[in-house]
């Protein structure tokens, strides 16, 4: 009887809390799972009729029933609650209620005074709830918020009242009929009907947050997007985007596969900025694993002028790359194939006149023999580019030069520990490579070089423990080196821009690319330095310079490696626990002035953030920079109260003391709403792009989606 009992009081909680997989029929539990019943006093009357009172709970897998009263009537089939009832189903789904009555066949009942709360975060009252088929719950007279709701009565910051809301547990939808949005109980918006999934659905067609969106260019206008599930591993979201000036059809869809996914953005536009032209974008990526351990990615991005991304508020880029590339990655072994298409928004730049395709292959594997020990490292190495102009190149005008460069690579490498904690390594190789150009008057004949080089490195590091307990490194290095580039006349399109930093102090060569190489004797001194303190902070430093015994006059000006003798390298940084961060870098001539200097710092706190750098360029007509550059980028935050929060950012141009970029932003989340309102202007202007002002705003209701509530920002009722 006592087993009857509990069933009878649990299986049917069970079929109206459990949430049941999309297109199947909720299943209740095994009747054999072990299962209790607890109360103060349980009885059985003359009549045959079970009665547990006080401090009833019933328990049976995940789910747990908290009552008053239950009687049971076996003979007739009827279960009576008397409450207050608490229903609890693994935390998702809660059930409050005065009290509730069954039919015989466990699939019906009514509740009454009843409250049904979704993941703690959204909460259905009504005067009545119905349990119809066991697959549907109707609720009477209902009032919906995922508001904290206090208990003096005050109504929340929004709710929907409805005459009737159904809840459909197979498909996992909240239907409401005759249904009102109040906000602080002023009715806003009315709806015969409204369709919502619990949530309990991670996903689900309908319509997403919508969005406000004014520009000086484009207007205010409205975007509504609407979300297609087409099946469990694809979506498409369409997204309207309608003002006065413009309409806008913005598009994603998503695909996941066994072993890869792909994504693709895009939009369609007619609009009065280019009357009677279409105009749109589409980005899209993707990647795949493959059998044999390859992977296999690809980036597509196109537009339709070189305009549309800076006027609909797109990521800003000068150039697009679209790119596939398969690639494997092994322990002793890399292997990597692109092929790349650049598509050039710069006015600066004339699309047939850059290396709009470019193919590339690479190889490496490693060794480590027993004869000799230490590392071998053998390099395959192809790259071909071309442009679409049919041009010749010239000595000083590359014009529609295409080329193809095939390069060998062999590597050894070994160190030793010397006597008095020295280090020692000792590199050794050789690079040969075979060039050969196309369309050019000039570069006109296939070239091949042999390239040897070798390097001995020597270190000396060093630690010492202060009396305050930090700790000191200091490793003073010297690296002696040699490289003879061999061959003839070669055209270097790839390493026209050098960085110099401590990535490359001790690199044989600093060209980014293989295509050049350094030549002759080099001596690099230079020294690492750092400091750890109990307190937390730490601090790094690297200085070193370079010698040679010829000067390359491939290097530019400002890249710090013209000459016999480079600029002094100088980098650093502080770090004050995980509050602020302070990084610097920069090159220093034989004049003590700096031909590029760089300081980044970031400062973070329970409640704010700020994050800068700081950039300056000197001149170098070789890099197209005729004027010295000069920028400040600031971006910060700040939450003012728990529920609201501010954001700015800034980029500066120092040199001609304007602004380029700035904007703000306000927030306000709580446990039930987010309200997002920014302004953002772009101040430079091009003979395609005018200054433009972009006003958003945002709001959006939490509780109808997987995890969207929220109690860092949860509200306190108030108390007088």
């Amino acid at each position: 009887m006592r087993r009857a009992l509990l069933l009878s009081a649990v299986l049917p909680w069970l079929a109206l809390s459990a949430p049941a997989p999309q297109a199947q029929t909720a299943a209740p539990p095994d009747p054999a799972q072990p299962a209790m019943l607890v109360a103060d006093q349980v009885f059985i009357t003359p009549s045959r009729i079970l009665v547990a009172e006080g401090n009833v709970e019933a328990f049976q897998g995940n789910t747990r029933l908290r009552a008053q009263k239950i009687t049971f009537d076996q003979t007739a089939g009827t279960l009576q609650i008397e409450g207050p009832i608490r229903i609890d189903q693994e935390g998702d789904i809660t059930i409050l209620a005065n009290a509730a009555e069954l039919d015989s066949d466990l699939r019906n009942g009514l509740l009454t005074g009843a409250r049904m709360v979704f993941q703690q975060q959204l909460q259905l009252a009504s005067l009545q709830m119905t349990r119809v088929s066991g697959r549907y719950t109707q609720l009477y007279k209902t009032a919906v918020t995922s508001c904290h709701v206090c208990e003096d009565g005050s109504p929340p910051l929004w709710q929907i009242r409805a005459e009737r809301v159904t809840h459909d547990q197979q498909e996992r939808q909240l239907y409401f009929e005759g249904a009102q949005l109040r906000v602080l109980d002023v009715p806003v918006f009315y709806f015969p009907a409204l369709r919502l999934p619990d949530p309990s659905l991670e996903r689900a067609s309908g319509f997403l947050i919508p969005s406000l969106r004014s520009t000086s260019n484009l207007g205010t206008g409205v975007k509504v997007p609407y979300f297609f599930t087409l099946g469990p591993h694809r979506d498409l979201t369409l997204a309207p985007y309608i003002s006065s000036s413009t309409q806008t059809l913005d598009l994603r869809y998503r695909q996941a596969f066994r072993r890869g996914r792909i994504e693709f953005n895009g939009a369609y536009t007619r609009d009065d900025l280019f009357p009677g032209e279409d105009r749109g974008y589409i980005f899209g990526e993707g990647q795949f694993d493959l059998p044999r351990d390859f992977r296999f990615t690809f980036d597509v991005k196109a537009v339709s002028d070189d305009a549309y991304l800076e006027d609909y508020g797109l990521p800003e880029l000068d150039r697009l790359r679209s790119e596939a590339v398969l690639s494997r990655a092994k322990r002793d072994s890399l292997f990597r194939a692109s092929l790349t298409h650049y598509k050039t928004l710069r006015l600066s730049e004339q699309q047939a006149n850059i290396p709009s395709g470019i193919a590339e292959a690479f190889y490496q594997t490693r060794h480590h023999p027993a004869l000799t020990g230490g590392e071998l490292r053998l390099t395959l190495q192809g790259h071909g580019h071309r442009r679409s102009s049919s041009l010749d190149g010239t000595a000083i005008d590359s014009n529609g030069r295409d080329l193809a460069r095939l390069t060998a690579d062999i590597d050894w490498r070994r160190s030793w520990r010397l006597g008095s904690g020295i280090l020692a390594e000792w590199e050794l190789g050789a690079a040969a490579d075979a060039f050969r150009a196309y369309d050019d008057s000039f570069f006109n004949e296939e070239v091949t070089r042999l390239t040897p080089r070798t390097a001995l490195t020597l270190r000396l590091p060093m630690r010492r423990r202060d009396a305050g307990g930090a700790t000191q490194y200091l490793e003073p290095i010297l690296q002696l080196g040699w490289r003879d580039e061999g061959g003839g006349n070669v055209v270097t399109e790839e390493s026209r821009f050098v960085e110099f930093d401590q990535g490359n102090l001790l690199s044989l060569s600093r060209f980014p690319s293989t295509d050049a190489r350094e030549d002759g004797l080099t001596l690099v001194y230079g020294a690492n330095w750092a400091r750890y303190a109990p307190t937390g902070w730490q601090a790094y430093a690297t200085a070193g310079q370079v010698l040679r015994s010829d000067g390359d006059d491939r290097f530019t000006k400002s890249s710090g490696l013209s000459g016999t003798s480079s600029d002094f390298l100088l980098a650093g940084q502080i770090k004050f626990g995980d509050g602020l961060a302070l990084s610097t870098r920069g090159l220093l001539n034989g004049a003590l002035n700096f031909s590029k200097a760089e300081l980044r710092g970031d400062w973070r706190t329970s409640r704010s953030s700020l994050s800068g750098t700081y950039l300056w360029l000197g001149t170098d007509p070789d890099e197209d920079r005729d004027e010295e550059s000069s920028e400040l980028w600031v971006d910060g935050s700040y939450d003012i109260s728990p529920s609201w929060s501010a954001s700015a950012r800034l980029r500066y141009d120092i040199s001609d003391a304007r602004a380029t970029r700035a904007g703000l932003g306000v927030a306000y989340r709580n446990e039930c709403v987010t309200v997002d309102l920014s302004v953002n202007r772009r101040y430079t202007s091009t003979t395609s792009v005018e200054p433009t002002t972009d006003f958003g705003f945002t709001i959006s209701l939490s509780g109808f989606s997987v995890k969207s509530g929220s109690k860092q920002y949860r509200r306190s009722c108030s108390k007088t």
